[in-house]
């Protein structure tokens, strides 16, 4: 006799919330490791780098600043990405200010009525990716510890996505200005300087927030995932690289790996971002419809570019 498949489906959430509580009951302590350092990670690094530009960014868009910026983005980005002229702007921040900004911006526009469903969902699947600053600072300087090695991961990095956006693009840009004319937003513009400051702070701090309760979540599992380690097997770093970014990285380069696996499996994990990445981006995107596992599949494409990218950098170099 089968077990009924609508009836696992009710009863799987609750037990596995169930079973969760339990395991932090019995394990308080590496729940709060999790949680302490999950917060300190958001207090010390996130806050101070991405609320300014969460902020800047809700400013602009509200105020119709943006207009002025896509006089600078919109000649390039249109044309190569294929994108609207407020879908350059979405390209720019993506690119720029890392995770999950790219998602925010995108999915900010298309509330306003910038930019059509098709185009959002379009954008998320490039546009939403790791910040120069990461890659650069956290990744190659403090992980990798070898200079030789910013240019090479800065442009991989950078090329995956560029090359899953020539795959994924589904229409012309003249076909996405269209569309977007014809959208209706149910997000008028502030009247105002303060009305739009006073919104977008409130904005910013309720993404900020959720981002940070997202890394903390997600490091309580690492820390959880931890007793369970097969010393330092692969399997369980690339589990734990994709689980939560930041402290996954850092585990790879000090397990006993070889360099290049080592080097693979970092830029795999970056381009991907990690499940934490996901879920900060589940939460930007809500209520506009763009369907997620949609992204997830690109991300894990763009993820098998990067590979295949530093695989061939390595052998050639």
């Amino acid at each position: 006799m089968t077990f009924p498949i609508h009836i696992f489906r009710r009863i799987s959430l609750p037990l596995f919330l169930i079973a969760l509580f339990i395991i932090m009951l019995l394990f308080p302590s590496p729940v709060f490791r999790g949680a302490s350092e999950g917060l300190l990670l958001w207090f010390n690094t996130v806050l101070p780098t991405l609320f300014p530009f969460i902020l800047i960014c809700n400013l602009m868009v509200q105020t119709k600043a943006i207009d002025v910026l896509l006089y600078v983005t919109k000649p390039v980005f249109c044309r190569f990405f294929g994108v609207s002229s407020y879908g350059s702007f979405a390209v720019l921040s993506g690119f720029l200010c890392g995770y999950p900004m790219g998602a925010k911006v995108t999915a900010d526009l298309y509330r306003q009525g910038s930019i059509s469903k098709e185009e959002a969902s379009y954008l998320l699947s490039f546009c939403n990716n790791t910040s120069p600053m990461f890659i650069l600072s956290f990744l190659v300087m403090q992980n990798l510890r070898r200079d030789d090695l910013k240019l090479p991961t800065l442009a991989i990095l950078l090329l995956s996505p560029v090359i899953i956006s020539f795959f994924c693009r589904p229409y012309s840009r003249k076909s996405f200005e269209t569309s977007a004319s014809l959208q209706i937003s149910d997000a008028p513009l502030r009247s105002s300087l303060s009305d739009a400051l006073d919104f977008s702070i409130g904005n910013a701090l309720e993404s900020i927030t959720k981002v940070g309760v997202y890394i903390m979540i997600f490091a309580i599992f690492t820390e959880l995932l931890e007793p369970l380690s097969m010393g330092s097997s692969p399997l369980h770093l690339t589990l734990i690289a994709n689980l939560e970014v930041t402290n996954g990285i850092t585990m790879l380069c000090q397990s006993d790996l070889c360099s290049k696996a080592v080097y693979i499996l970092c830029l795999s994990a970056a381009s991907f971002g990690g499940l934490c990445a996901a879920a900060q981006t589940a939460s930007m995107i809500k209520g506009t419809g763009i369907p997620m596992y949609s992204y997830l599949l690109k991300k894990l494409a763009t993820a098998l570019v990067t590979s295949l990218l530093a695989s061939l950098y390595l052998y050639l170099f």
